[in-house]
């Protein structure tokens, strides 16, 4: 067995515009320096000819022995079947998630493989960190709401911990977790520059827990990668745009879920985690640090326009009117082949059961981006 043979991870990155070019070049680059190599690189290009074929002839000589591959989304456009794609196109034993605009840190992968020496661990995700355009976090922009930008948010508990499900941009998944659930459900998850939904790995992952009761989740804060923030999403507009469209985004998951599932680590971060940043936020004021009065008011709107976002989002999911597929990822297909819709389709109203060896799910209506909320602070064993 050679050395690559003994190599266990497939990392996925999911392009779309040549706009990030350099980016992904740095994304790509960041995954080859690993100190735990992995075993592939897979770039899968949504419905963009021009940037497929460039990123061919760039990994040309990668792509001889199958170091990097460049594949076409077999899906439907959108981030959810381009990962699918790549999952279907994985030869490895875990499949690695890493954004477009992001560095991973050297020992990214070695501290995602020591998270699977227990073999009930499904999935591990890791620590994003905002990479500002300006060079630092605007003074108004508050911690807790990090995760409108991709990024780990205040609120999470440090170390390797347990959690309801990780976060889509950092994350990694036992191939065989997507035998049992399918894979991300199409129809969720950002298409492009489009409303910056999300929520599709929420979804997944709960479907995941289902499937696998005693499947554990984790996030191991130093598996470290660091994501791209580029000017426009600094200001307030894109920040009240993404909570609301967050909101949308969860209404929609607790249609397919359930709101008990859906939302049971928001109740703690909208009851204790907010508050107290608010808290911190006034009492910064009052201390006169700047930012205080802003990041108490940014949170303050923040929760305001996500609830507008679910009440919205709750009363499209109950006409029914959006639909998303969730179905199982079929092994061994060739690259630039691999299916990214499902065999099963929702309309928001009720359960449907996957085919094949996939999980129940119960479909309902998303159309979002990779992050979110969703995780909370039980310990890890």
């Amino acid at each position: 067995m050679t050395e690559r043979q003994t190599r266990d991870f497939s990392v996925v990155i999911c392009v779309y515009t040549e706009d990030r070019w350099e980016d992904i070049l740095a994304a790509v680059a960041s995954v080859r320096h690993q100190s735990h190599p992995p075993l592939e690189t897979l770039l899968v290009v949504d419905h963009n000819p021009a940037l497929l074929e460039r990123l061919r002839r760039e990994y040309e000589e990668c792509a001889a022995d199958g170091e990097v591959r460049v594949l076409a989304n077999a899906g439907p456009r959108g981030l959810s079947a381009g990962r699918n794609t790549g999952i279907a196109a994985a030869r490895g034993a875990f499949v690695a998630f890493l954004d477009d605009d992001a560095v991973a840190e050297r020992d990214w992968l070695r501290h995602f493989h020591a998270g699977y020496a227990d073999p009930r661990v499904m999935a591990v995700g890791g620590r994003t960190e905002p990479a500002w355009a300006l060079g630092r976090r605007p003074a108004w922009f508050p911690e807790e709401f990090d995760w409108v930008v991709g990024c780990t948010y205040r609120g999470l508990p440090p170390g390797r911990v347990r959690v309801r499900n990780v976060l889509g941009g950092n994350a990694s998944f036992r191939r065989t977790a997507f035998d049992a659930a399918g894979g991300f459900a199409t129809g969720i998850g950002r298409d492009g520059d489009k409303r910056p939904l999300g929520c599709e790995e929420t979804e997944l992952c709960i479907r995941l827990s289902r499937a696998l009761p005693d499947a554990v989740l984790l996030i191991d804060d130093r598996a470290i990668i660091h994501h791209r923030v580029p000017p426009a999403r600094e200001r307030f507009g894109y920040f009240r745009t993404r909570t609301y469209a967050e909101g949308l985004s969860k209404a929609l998951v607790a249609r397919s879920v359930g709101a008990g599932k859906g939302l049971e680590s928001e109740r703690r971060y909208t009851t204790r985690v907010l508050p107290a940043g608010v808290v911190r936020g006034l009492r910064d004021a009052v201390l006169g640090r700047a930012g205080g009065a802003g990041r108490a008011g940014a949170i303050v709107t923040g929760v305001a326009v996500a609830a507008a976002g679910y009440a919205l989002g709750s009363w499209r999911a109950r006409r029914g009117d959006m639909v998303f597929e969730v179905g199982p990822i079929p092994s061994g297909e060739e690259p630039g082949t691999g299916a990214g819709s499902g065999t099963e389709v929702g309309n928001g109203a009720g359960d449907t059961a996957v085919s094949g060896n996939a999980a129940e799910a119960r479909a309902g209506s998303v159309n979002g981006s990779g992050t979110g909320t969703g995780t909370d602070e039980e310990a890890a064993a």
